[in-house]
């Protein structure tokens, strides 16, 4: 038997300029079917001496939210791991 399951990620990005200085924003967010939510935060700043390419800010914003969502998935499969093996999650 084979199950297929899609998960869908919303991704928010945000800029806020000062000036010659800018920061991005970006939030991702997760709902997984069970009902697990989880958000990821990202923010990239642009140096005053710096280009002004808007995108880079927030490719750098959304893959540092992206890991940080990441890192919270990654959390909760250990804890699960653990809560149905009764052994911690040792990464490889």
């Amino acid at each position: 038997m084979q199950t297929m399951k899609r998960w869908n990620v919303d991704v928010v990005v945000a800029e806020e300029n000062e000036g010659e200085a800018a920061r991005t924003w970006a939030e991702v967010g997760l709902i997984a079917d069970d009902g697990t939510a989880l958000r990821g935060h990202g923010m990239a700043r642009k140096h005053p001496a710096d280009l002004d390419v808007p995108e880079i800010g927030e490719e750098l914003a959304v893959s540092r939210a992206l890991s940080d969502l990441s890192r919270q998935l990654r959390q909760v499969a250990a804890e699960d791991i653990n809560d149905n093996t009764g052994s911690p999650w040792r990464p490889t």
